[in-house]
């Protein structure tokens, strides 16, 4: 049985049972210091030990790593090739074996170390700061209190008031001090269950990782040493034939280039300033920016100075452009551009409001469009919410993550607008270029969250909590079923024609991964909240999913048949103790249904989870796994394997013929792919290397 949640309501009773409850906390919050105390000096004894091995190798493979041999001429021969790369293999076999080692221990200080340093100082330190507070403030007011009410009537009447605005005043900063330490609490106890637990899998995987791609690398470099034998030899017998070449390949590199030539039309250019989200913010960074209208490309060049580092341009190809609003950001003369390559708007800052104007005339710029005041249940919402299934069903059914993945804020106000414009309602083609998938499925939830009250209205909110809390999984469904039916008419009709709809999706979860517990984790605080947002209703989402879970996984009972009133079920009364279930082990835990995931896999953030030890912003929770039989008409989607096109090896890397020696390939790609996995372990030494980045 966990902690009662702490409201905050009840800190200006201050009652015996808020102290109670409010010392378990603090005992659980002790209990976790002092394991996270020896957490640490653990791991700092582990990475000591480890660390001290992989020095004086280290430093041999970056003293050879640090030479590169200088080269003339645009190309190179194979064998030169092999010969300007040989002391970087060279480092990397020893760097395969220690350098790979010695990232793995400092990814542990950052993986590791770090996180639960920071846990323990910042959130546990900042609580006990908070518990400091509170009890200062707690004796003050007490204190004075009791002085107050000792106080002589016959005192006179400003006297008397001077002391009761003292007492109000210390009554105030003791109740925000209770607040706010309540506050710190619940913070703490809940990020603790992901903050302690990621970095120690962290530490492990990158563990593993190493282990594996020691044993690899020390089988690799043979086969490179007799190969680049033959290219020393070669290099060596045929000097003096190709210094000649050399010679005539410098003076053509010495020859002036051709010039280019002039355009036939001048592209828009010229300095802006781009916001970009960093770690410690955001910040508005200098570019100098060229715009060809022919083909909508935007060249973005940096003019921030890094040093030892060159500025490369960026490419981008614009899809659509629309002035900011004053009120919406806190700058001056800025506007928004979409772009093929990003999934978010980008966002310009011109130099004053005449150079957004020629900006955005190049660009066909629009002036922003606002979102209607109201949306609510009606014969359009109705229209808008089945042209909406009807393209999901017709044409993003098999996406992957279909209603997880998050459209563009910009289309979906702009689609919002356009169908609910009362002197035009419904006219939107869905077929339109302008509008993707990802837009659909956002402007469908968004339309549902922004009803006036939510589409299982306020009224039945707290009965159908108490359903999803029960033991009784026949009551839960039950209770449900005819909790349902007391919806009005049309709530209950749009409800219907919803969860029909979620259901079809779901059939084909083997190929969007959009199981009912997914789609619930979506769909629940949609469809459903509480009137009042409390701790308590916070903590009360889970079983809206759990509503929502059930509607999808029975709707042949819920929604296809009205509940009889001859049969009703008896109330229960609320669960007060947890769900009893059976605990699942590394050792024995049972067989799944599930694709093998590549290391590659923990690369992407896009598709599922993100990397072990990467930062978690806030977003809808990944997908889980799973498998729901499909309709006969779910189209099958065949995966193909990813096939690469050989090159010929009787053709040199400069594409003439006849010559007998190929180029050598690095040691660290010509080892075949591990046991069970189609991706090489370059993809799990990615991931070890990004977890430091």
């Amino acid at each position: 049985m966990g902690h009662p949640p702490l409201e905050f309501s009840d800190c200006y009773k201050d009652s015996p049972d808020f102290r109670e409850t409010l010392k378990c906390y603090e005992l659980e919050l002790e209990r976790t210091n002092k394991f996270l105390k020896e957490l640490i000096k653990d791991g700092n004894s582990v990475i000591a030990a480890i660390k001290g091995y992989s020095l004086a190798v280290q430093k041999f493979s970056q003293t050879l790593s640090t030479f590169q041999f200088d080269f003339i001429g645009d190309s190179l021969t194979d064998d030169e090739i092999n010969i300007a790369e040989s002391f970087q293999e060279f480092a990397g076999l020893l760097q395969e074996v220690e350098h790979d080692r010695m990232m793995m221990i400092q990814n542990a200080t950052t993986l590791l170390i770090k996180p639960l340093e920071k846990f323990r100082k910042e959130q546990i330190g900042a609580t006990k700061e908070k518990k400091k507070k509170f009890e200062k403030e707690g004796e003050k007011y007490y204190s004075l209190l009791d002085k107050h009410l000792n106080l002589s009537a016959k005192k006179k009447e400003s006297q008397l008031q001077e002391a009761d605005d003292l007492l109000d005043k210390e009554r105030v900063n003791f109740y925000d001090s209770s607040v706010e330490y309540v506050y710190q609490i619940h913070q703490v106890q809940d990020r603790k269950k992901f903050d302690v637990v990621e970095p120690v899998l962290a530490f492990l995987h990158s563990i593993f990782t190493i282990n594996s791609l020691v044993v690899e690398t020390t089988q690799d470099f043979m086969p490179y040493k007799q190969e680049l034998q033959l290219s020393l030899q070669n290099t060596r017998n045929h000097y003096e034939s190709t210094c000649e070449e050399l010679e005539e390949l410098m003076m053509r590199m010495k020859e002036p280039s051709q010039i280019c030539k002039i355009q036939n039309f001048l592209p828009m250019e010229g300095f802006l300033y781009i916001q970009e989200k960093r770690a410690l913010g955001v910040s508005w960074v200098k570019h100098y920016c060229k715009y060809h209208k022919e083909g909508k490309q935007l060249t973005m060049v940096s003019c921030e100075q890094k040093p030892n580092t060159k500025q490369a341009p960026t490419l981008l190809t614009l899809k659509s452009c629309i002035r900011r609003r004053t009120e919406s950001i806190d700058k001056r003369f800025c506007f928004d551009v979409e772009t093929a390559e990003r999934n978010a708007p980008v966002t310009f800052q011109a130099l004053s409001e005449g150079d957004r104007k020629l900006w955005m005339e190049a660009m066909d710029g629009k002036e922003p469009v606002s979102l209607p005041l109201a949306l609510e249940l009606n014969e359009t919402g109705f229209k808008f919410v089945k042209k909406c299934i009807n393209y999901i069903e017709d044409k993003a059914i098999t996406q992957e993550g279909v209603y997880r993945t998050v459209g563009s804020n910009i289309q979906v106000q702009k689609l919002i607008n356009t169908f609910f414009d009362p002197t035009n309602p419904g006219n939107v083609d869905f077929n339109s270029s302008d509008i993707d998938d990802k837009t659909i499925t956002s402007a469908l939830k968004f339309y549902l969250r922004s009803l006036s009250e939510p589409l299982m209205t306020y009224d039945l909110h707290r009965d159908l909590m108490c359903a999803a809390k029960s033991d009784n999984l026949d009551f839960r469904l039950s209770e449900i079923h005819s909790l349902i039916y007391k919806l009005p008419e049309k709530n209950r009709e749009m409800l219907e024609i919803l969860i029909t709809h979620l259901v079809y999706v779901c059939s084909c979860s083997d190929e969007n991964r959009m199981t009912p517990s997914n789609m619930a984790v979506i769909f629940g605080p949609t469809l459903m909240r509480a009137k009042e947002e409390t701790v308590a209703a916070m903590l009360d989402i889970k079983f809206q999913n759990i509503v929502v879970e059930i509607l999808i996984e029975d709707y042949e009972k819920t929604l296809s048949s009205s509940p009889e009133d001859s049969t009703a079920p008896p109330v229960l009364p609320p669960r007060v103790t947890p769900r009893k279930r059976q605990p699942i082990t590394i050792s024995k835990r049972p067989a799944r249904v599930h694709q093998t995931l590549s290391p590659d896999h923990f690369q992407h953030t896009e598709s599922n989870y993100p990397p072990l030890g990467a930062s978690l912003l806030p977003r809808e929770p990944p997908l889980r796994q799973g498998f729901i039989p499909r309709p006969a008409n779910c189209q099958e989607v065949e995966r193909t394997s990813d096939t690469r096109q050989k090159p010929d090896s009787s053709l040199a890397a400069n594409g003439e013929p006849g010559i007998c020696v190929s180029r050598v390939g690095s040691f660290q790609s010509r080892k075949p792919p591990p046991k069970g996995t189609t991706a090489n372990r370059e993809g799990r030494r990615s991931h070890l290397y990004s977890c430091n980045s």
